[in-house]
């Protein structure tokens, strides 16, 4: 059995399609099909379903699939061991955040890549749930995302920071003049928000439960950039997390006003599959999150954009 032919499952059960899982991995159909049939008599089990086009796999073939998900992952892991043996790490860390957290990201990788300039960061956005399967799947080394709420599977938590909530509002808006906000006062202005499938969305549904109201945005979106660019245009306001203060900051004729802080602050940190050997990548973005002060960082630029 050979990684190559493990390689070629994993593309052809990602892409559902064996032309586009050739192409991925760029050898031609008639080589990805014929080490797949190769896969299959050594294992002697089938394990693709096989019609005129691709049909899925076999119950054969899908704890096949999860094996080579496997090995292919600790395979990579031994290429980065033995680098990091040679005092030079290197490779692709591959991570995903989820869009509200993706504004503080670079907090961690510009100094992960200053300590490691042989490494590379892949940087994936990513919704929660997409990252909780991806990190199952070895398709992933770390990941920034919430740290509550929702199941994250197997793996190994490290706290970052708590978010905090800030209304994002016009100039000449009706709280603008104010010092503090209830989230019952957010409910009625007119509101750009993220989407519902959004966890941050789902979260900020909660807090609004909590203070029993309901938000009915007049604009939603599934990305924080467009957020900004209709709030931008002083028509409505937006609750945002002050990490999106690190990117966006506050855009002119509008102003970010603290709101009440709910019973329980979301957390958000960094995840990584709870297997041994952990991943030396992922350890290494470890070792400097441990050196940074995320949540300080975040907390003086709040303060610096409320004075």
């Amino acid at each position: 059995m050979l990684l190559r032919q493990l390689e070629y499952l994993v593309a052809l059960a990602r892409e559902r399609h064996f032309a586009r899982a050739a192409a991925a991995c760029h050898v031609s159909q008639p080589s990805l099909s014929a080490a797949i049939r190769k896969l299959e008599r050594e294992l002697d089990v089938p394990i693709v379903r096989r019609g005129r086009k691709f049909d899925g796999l076999t119950p054969e073939g899908e704890r096949v699939l999860l094996w080579a998900q496997r090995i292919l992952a600790e395979a990579d892991a031994l290429r980065h061991d033995l680098s990091l043996m040679r005092s030079s790490l290197s490779g692709t860390l591959r991570m995903g955040a989820i869009p509200t957290a993706l504004t503080a990201a670079s907090l961690l990788t510009t100094p992960f890549c200053e300590r490691h300039p042989h490494a590379r960061v892949s940087l994936a956005s990513l919704s929660s749930r997409e990252i909780t399967r991806r990190l199952a799947e070895f398709e992933l080394d770390v990941a920034m995302t919430y740290l509550d709420g929702e199941p994250l599977g197997h793996v190994r938590t490290t706290p970052l920071y708590e978010e905090r909530y800030l209304l994002l509002t016009p100039d000449d808006g009706a709280l603008a003049a104010r010092t503090f906000v209830r989230w019952t006062e957010v409910a009625a202005l007119p509101l750009c928000l993220l989407a519902p499938e959004m966890r941050n969305r789902r979260i900020l549904d909660g807090i609004f439960e909590w203070a029993g109201v309901v938000a009915l945005p007049a604009v939603e979106t599934d990305t924080v950039s467009a957020l900004y660019a209709h709030v931008a245009t002083h028509r409505w306001s937006s609750v945002i997390a002050h990490a999106w203060l690190h990117m966006f900051g506050v855009p002119d004729g509008m102003r970010v006003i603290p709101l009440e802080s709910p019973r329980q602050a979301p957390r958000v940190g960094l995840v990584v599959a709870d297997r041994t050997p952990e991943p030396v990548l992922a350890r290494a973005l470890l070792d400097v999150a441990a050196q940074i002060d995320v949540r300080g960082t975040l907390d003086r630029l709040v303060h610096d954009y409320l004075r």
